[in-house]
C-alpha cells in the first residue's frame, strides 16, 4: 500500500466517475501455502467483473472495453508474490489503481459511480503510521513507518545532505569523539533547514514523531523549537543512512511503549464516558452513533470483523450467505466516523472484549 493515503488522494478516489467505476476487493496472504490461492482468486474476480460489465445494459461497449483493458493492466501490475493481507483494484474509464493493504478485506466486485473506499480508509487508519527523523552530521533522513515496516521518504526534499570539512568528522561524531560538531554555525543551519522541512511534512501529514541521533544532535534539534506533540527522542546515532530495518528496530521499543500507554488511556476515557452516559458499545450501538454523527471517538480491535444484516434499523448477526449480509461493516463504521470528524483508534485484539470489540465516546 502507498505509505501515505493523503486527504487529497482520498478525495480523488471518491469523486464520481462515468458509470461504472469498478472496485475489486479480495483478501490475500503473505506466506505459503495460503498464498497459492491468491492468483486463482484474482482470476475469478476478474472474470466476475467481466461478466458483470458485459451483462450490464447501462455500460456502453466502448467504455466496457476500456475498463476491461484497465483491469487487465491492473492485474499485470499486481505483485502477489509480495502480497500483504488485502488487495484493492480500482478501474474506470481511462484509469486504474492497485492498493495492497496490511489488513484483511472481504471479497467482492462492486460496480458503481464511485470507487468503494471504505476498506482502504479503514486499513490506512489501522496502520497507525509514524515518522522517524534520523540525524547525522552530514545527512538527515525521513522515514515512514508503521508497526510492521519502515521505508525512507523523500517528502519535502528529504534526505538533506552536506559535505563535512573533516572527512572523518561523521565517524567521530557518531562515536562521541567530536563533541563540537553541533556547535558550529554550519551544523546549526543544517539542522534548521531539516527542522523547517520536517514542520512542513507534519503540517500536511500529522503523525507521531520519533527523532533518532546522538545526544548533542537531539539537544540542538530541541533548541530549534517544538515539532510534533509528544515527540519521542531516541538516542541512537548512525542511522541516517539506514537501513530501513535498523531504523524500524530502533523505533519499535518506543512505539510499543507509546501504544501500550495509549490503550491504557483509552480504557480510562471509555470508563469516563460510560459514567457520563456518553458511551456506546457493540457494533449495533456504534454503527447507529456513527451514522448519526454522534461519535466523537471510535475504538475498534484491529482484528475485529463480523457479518451482520440490517433489520428494523438495527444490526443483527448473520451468516455469510444470508440475504443482505454485510461483511465489512466495521470498515464502513470507520469510514463514516472519519467522515463526520470522529477520531478512530485501533487497539490490539481482546482489548475491548468487554465492550463488544468496538466502542465509542459520544458527543451527546
Amino acid at each position: 500500500m502507498d505509505p501515505v493515503l493523503s486527504g487529497e488522494t482520498l478525495a480523488k478516489l471518491r469523486r464520481p466517475r462515468p458509470y461504472p467505476a469498478v472496485s475489486l476487493v479480495m483478501p490475500t496472504h503473505r506466506r505459503e501455502p495460503d498464498n497459492a490461492q491468491d492468483p486463482v482468486r484474482l482470476r475469478n474476480l476478474l472474470a466476475e467483473a467481466e461478466k458483470a460489465l458485459t451483462g450490464d445494459p447501462d455500460v456502453p461497449r466502448e467504455r466496457r472495453l476500456d475498463i476491461l483493458d484497465q483491469l487487465g493492466r491492473a492485474a499485470a501490475e499486481t505483485d502477489l508474490a509480495h502480497a500483504e493481507d488485502g488487495l484493492v483494484i480500482y478501474a474506470a474509464q481511462g484509469e486504474h489503481q492497485v492498493w495492497s493493504l496490511p489488513r484483511t478485506v472481504p471479497e467482492r466486485v462492486v460496480l458503481s459511480d464511485t470507487f468503494l473506499t471504505r476498506n482502504l480508509v479503514a486499513a490506512h487508519a489501522a496502520e497507525q503510521p509514524s515518522w522517524a527523523l534520523a540525524v547525522a552530521a552530514d545527512r538527515v533522513s525521513l522515514w515512514s513507518g508503521d508497526p510492521e515496516r519502515t521505508v525512507e521518504s523523500t517528502r519535502e526534499g528529504f534526505p538533506l545532505t552536506r559535505d563535512l570539512e573533516d572527512p572523518d568528522a561523521e565517524r567521530k561524531e557518531r562515536i562521541g569523539d567530536l563533541p563540537s560538531t553541533w556547535q558550529d554555525e554550519a551544523a546549526r543551519q543544517f539542522l534548521r533547514d531539516a527542522h523547517e522541512k520536517l514542520r512542513a511534512v507534519l503540517a500536511s501529514d500529522p503523525r507521531p514523531l520519533y527523532v533518532l541521533g546522538s545526544a548533542p544532535a537531539l539537544a540542538l534539534l530541541e533548541e530549534l523549537g517544538p515539532l510534533a506533540p509528544e515527540t519521542v527522542r531516541v538516542p541512537h546515532g548512525g542511522l541516517a543512512d539506514g537501513p530501513a530495518a535498523a531504523v524500524h528496530d530502533a523505533v519499535e521499543p518506543a512505539r510499543a511503549e507509546r501504544a501500550a500507554a495509549a490503550v491504557s488511556a483509552l480504557s480510562a476515557e471509555l470508563d469516563a464516558a460510560r459514567g457520563r452516559r456518553e458511551f456506546a458499545g457493540g457494533i449495533d450501538e456504534v454503527w447507529r452513533a456513527a451514522q448519526e454523527g454522534r461519535a466523537r471517538l471510535v475504538a475498534v480491535e484491529d482484528d475485529y470483523r463480523t457479518v451482520v444484516r440490517e433489520e428494523g434499523g438495527h444490526l443483527e448477526p448473520a451468516g455469510p450467505d444470508d440475504p443482505g449480509a454485510r461483511d465489512d461493516m466495521v470498515d464502513e463504521i470507520v469510514e463514516r466516523a472519519l467522515d463526520t470528524g470522529a477520531e478512530v483508534r485501533f487497539v490490539p485484539g481482546g482489548a475491548l472484549a468487554g465492550e463488544g470489540h468496538v466502542a465509542a465516546v459520544l458527543r451527546y
